[in-house]
């Protein structure tokens, strides 16, 4: 049988001749509720509204497949007509009837977003309309309206992502049937009352005034700072000259994290977005690949990873989570050799870092030590190799044994569980920290200590050591 889906616009009036002669054809007609404006357009009509069903529902997920479910189940025995206030493109009920009866007909009308839209004498033509119970789905967009936002609730909802999109102290027009009123976003869950004619627009300020910016934003900055008459500096960069200042950069953002300091991380997470963004645009002068290509290619690769969230693949815990994930690396990568694996780490990790990986990809092939003894063991081999050449003299095999010890302590580190980068690095600073206060003494009691030997050193340095832990 046939399913005809009617948008009934917002108020009384505004039914098509075509919807009118659909509901004059015989066939059952519901409306999704009785308690909107455009309702007593049916008035003529027999009509069944379904507004029990609300109650009836946990959430609007269920509620909409409730009411998909009874008009689909009415098709099997007569013609069916739904009905729903505003625009059948904005009721997600009539969206799942789409998805399963492809043939079923629409005859649209008046939708919340031009409503609203129009009232608030939007200037951008490039609006993103959500209903108030979808509002977390909204993207960035140069201009919003959010609809159906009938209670308190809603409202708060509303003005939490509005104000993270746009800024809370943006100007937003609240709506009311056919009523606009000039608010703040922080404002929207101050109103006195609401109803389900309710709605909110939002557009974007002029680029230099706005309150918020996204990644979209910062593309374009680097855009603008290029293009011509932009930065002279900007415009005379390479993804080569820049190269460093993402390792500066990076490095930056991890001692604001060892730092735990909210607002150096704040800052400097921002700069190295910079750093990515500056990259992807020089990439796309160059036509090799957009902003979009690229974080394309990162949501495919975490989906793809994760296969034990998205596909078919196990993981109980965090270690086997790691192992599924190395092993979809692997496939990603088209290795078919362990050899393969090692030679994609990067050659300008740090030492202690790309020693690390190394090693680990190599005990996939079972080339490891046993434990972290055995690789103790061998440390201190060649530590006594190195002592013995360097009593001999024998400088060049002196320096290979010292590469040898550093090399085994890093298998020494990972095999006992621990970062050997994270480590040696704790270890530096503790150790400039220790050489800072014990010359701070020395100085306090008139020594210089460039006529330090040992003895001096290791007792200043004990001092040091002691008044750094009674602190």
């Amino acid at each position: 049988m046939k399913i005809t889906l009617i948008g009934l616009g917002l108020k009384e009036g505004e039914l098509s001749g075509t919807a009118k002669a659909a509901l004059s054809s015989g066939a059952k007609i519901f409306a999704r509720t009785a308690l909107s404006p455009s309702y007593k357009s049916l008035k003529d009509y027999d009509v069944q509204p379904l507004d029990d069903l609300f109650n009836s529902s946990r959430n609007f997920d269920t509620l909409n497949k409730k009411l998909a479910d009874v008009v689909i189940k009415q098709s099997k025995l007569s013609d069916v007509v739904y009905c729903v206030d505003g625009a059948v493109c904005e009721d997600n009920a009539c969206k799942i009837i789409l998805s399963r009866k492809k043939d079923a007909e629409v005859i649209e009308g008046v939708s919340k977003t031009s409503h609203a839209a129009n009232i608030a004498r939007l200037k951008n033509t490039c609006v993103c309309g959500v209903s108030a119970y979808d509002i977390k789905s909204l993207k960035p967009s140069p201009a919003a309206v959010v609809y159906d936002i009938d209670s308190y609730y809603a409202a708060s909802e509303v003005k939490i992502v509005l104000s993270d999109l746009y800024g809370e102290e943006a100007d937003c027009t609240f709506i009311r049937g056919d009523r606009a009123t000039k608010i703040k976003i922080y404002e929207l869950d101050r109103q006195k009352d609401y109803d389900m004619t309710c709605s909110a627009a939002v557009e974007e300020g002029e680029f230099l005034t706005k309150e918020r910016y996204d990644y979209t934003d910062v593309l374009n900055m680097v855009r603008v700072l290029r293009a011509p008459g932009g930065c002279p500096w900007d415009r005379a960069q390479t993804n080569e000259s820049i190269r460093q200042n993402m390792i500066e950069e990076a490095y930056e953002l991890v001692d604001a994290i060892n730092k735990k300091d909210d607002e150096m991380l704040w800052e400097e997470t921002g700069d190295v977005l910079l750093q990515a963004a500056f990259h992807t645009v020089l990439k796309e002068e160059q036509g090799a690949f957009t902003s979009q290509d690229v974080t394309t290619r990162l949501v495919k690769k975490l989906i793809f990873r994760h296969s034990h969230i998205f596909g078919k693949d196990k993981a109980a815990d965090e270690q086997s989570a790691l192992g599924v994930w190395d092993k979809n690396k692997e496939t990603e990568k088209h290795h078919s050799t362990f050899g393969e694996s090692v030679a994609a780490v990067p050659d300008n990790f740090p030492a202690c870092m790309r020693a690390q990986k190394v090693q680990k990809r190599a005990a996939k092939a079972g080339l490891d030590y046993l434990s972290a003894l055995s690789a103790a063991d061998k440390l201190s081999q060649d530590a006594e190799s190195c002592i013995n050449a360097l009593i001999d003299g024998r400088q060049a095999e002196a320096e290979r044994f010292c590469g040898d010890m550093l090399f085994d302590a890093v298998s020494v580190c990972r095999l006992a569980g621990a970062d050997s980068e994270q480590l040696l690095s704790e270890r530096t600073a503790r150790f400039a920290e220790l050489f800072i206060k014990a010359e701070e003494i020395a100085i306090s009691e008139g020594k210089n200590v460039k006529d330090f030997g040992e003895l001096e050193w290791n007792w200043y340095l004990l001092r040091a050591d002691n008044a750094i832990k009674a602190d």
